[in-house]
């Protein structure tokens, strides 16, 4: 017997709890992982090796993943991303050697690339299931992806809080080193505790994200459909001009992350003096770019009405964006506390635009597929981000330091910006909706 649909408040609250649960792990993960590595005795060239790794398996996988969701159902799909960064945790935290961490490193950017999808497909199945396809979505979405704003700023702020607290006591580090002969340091431990993080998130998504049964698929069948599967969502980002805008916008705003965390960190620990305390100050950027993201992301709906519809709420906010990166490309040859903060501005103002603009982008491309393909467009969403990222980082890698590659990253949001200027030549009925529409429930949620 099949259970009801979820109503609209149940299905936003386990949604938002699947997107903190997931994302507080790699949040942990942020300030100890590179400094542990280095601890272990991993030189800068094998550190390199161990992030392209995870970036590689995670572009390799990314969208034969993504029609795996959507053949097999998404809570099965949620449920081994979590056990696959469970592992890859467990490693990273306790490897000494480096076949160990690059092995961790594959598993979790595996992880990553099952997890890109599932879990937005089941909310939207649930709230069309639940209200119809005319249904909003945008402010499901928009707090789905503040609650994984939050977890990254909370799990960076305790990853970075965790070893130094540890360090306080002046035997304590060197006495968990010997009582685990080596294994568990103090960078090591909060990679240790998002493990147990996942541990609960892979039990919540199997017990709390109900789904229609699907028919019984054996691994042939899966094999089988995958790639058709996949076909259809590459058909589908080609021939679709508002799905296209989606692509070529999370390219864009990949490219732009990319920059940032590249020349950031540098530029922190020239700020400072110290790469040791330029870490603690890119971790406090982090957080704070975090929060500017969720709050970007919190504030959707709202910039969706004032702007009249969610496309001109994706180009204010990739715009926004864009102006941020200006922002710390004309403050990046001066020094003084005036070109401090203004570069912190345009950090914010950064992630404030992409968080802002995301809800709406991913509305309209929801409004463009069927549950059948849902998850593999957001397979081919995220991997557009992934590899414009790595060839924007690669880019970044060889250009003069100064102005000129935070400028050619604005210019690529700016330019991604620019595209929803005009709305597609036949938009999809009730997809360029002034404001979401109430429905059963919703009004009380909000």
């Amino acid at each position: 017997m099949t259970s009801p649909p979820l109503d609209l408040p149940a299905a936003r609250r386990r949604y938002v709890t699947v997107c903190a649960l997931f994302w507080l792990p790699l949040g942990l993960t942020i300030a100890p992982l590179i400094l542990l590595f280095t601890e272990r005795g991993m030189t800068t060239a094998a550190i390199a090796g161990f992030l392209a790794a995870h970036s590689l398996t995670a572009a390799a996988l990314e969208l034969p993943t993504g029609g795996l969701s959507d053949v097999l159902g998404r809570r099965v799909v949620l449920a081994a991303a979590g056990l696959l960064d469970l592992a890859a945790l467990t490693l990273q935290a306790l490897g000494t050697t480096p076949w160990l961490l690059a092995l961790g490193a594959a598993l979790m950017g595996a992880g990553r690339a099952l997890s890109s999808g599932p879990a937005e497909a089941w909310y939207v199945d649930t709230v069309h299931a639940h209200a119809g396809p005319g249904a909003d979505l945008r402010t499901g979405l928009a707090r789905g992806s503040s609650a994984t704003s939050a977890a990254l700023a909370a799990g960076t702020l305790l990853g970075g809080v965790l070893p130094w607290l540890l360090g306080l006591g002046p035997d304590l580090g060197s006495r968990l080193g010997e009582a685990t002969s080596g294994l568990v340091l103090p960078l090591s431990v909060p990679l240790l505790l998002g493990a147990v993080v996942e541990i609960a998130f892979v039990l919540y998504a199997w017990t709390a994200l109900p789904e229609p049964p699907r028919p019984a698929a054996a691994l042939r069948d899966v094999l089988r459909d995958v790639p058709a599967t996949v076909a259809a969502g590459l058909r589908l980002g080609g021939g679709d001009v508002l799905v296209r805008r989606v692509l070529l916008s999370a390219g864009a705003a990949g490219g732009a992350v990319a920059a940032v965390e590249l020349l950031v960190p540098g530029r922190a620990a020239a700020l400072t003096g110290a790469p040791e305390s330029g870490a603690v100050l890119f971790a406090a950027l982090a957080c704070a770019g975090f929060v500017c993201a969720g709050l970007g992301s919190q504030l959707a709906p709202l910039t969706a009405r004032l702007a009249g519809g969610g496309e001109r709420a994706v180009l204010a906010g990739l715009a926004a964006g864009a102006c941020g990166l200006f922002l710390l490309g004309a403050t990046s040859a001066f020094t003084g506390a005036v070109p401090v903060v203004l570069a912190v501005v345009g950090y914010g103002l950064l992630y404030l635009g992409l968080g802002s603009a995301g809800p709406s982008e991913n509305e309209a491309l929801h409004r463009r597929v069927d549950g059948a393909g849902r998850a593999t467009a957001l397979s081919v969403q995220s991997l557009a981000l992934q590899l414009a990222g790595a060839l924007a980082g690669l880019i970044t890698g060889v250009l003069p330091k100064g102005p000129l590659p935070w400028l050619l990253g604005g210019a690529a949001l700016l330019s991604a910006a620019l595209l929803w200027v005009r709305p597609p030549a036949h938009p999809e009925p009730g997809a360029a909706d002034a404001a979401p529409r109430p429905h059963a429930g919703h009004r009380a949620a909000s």
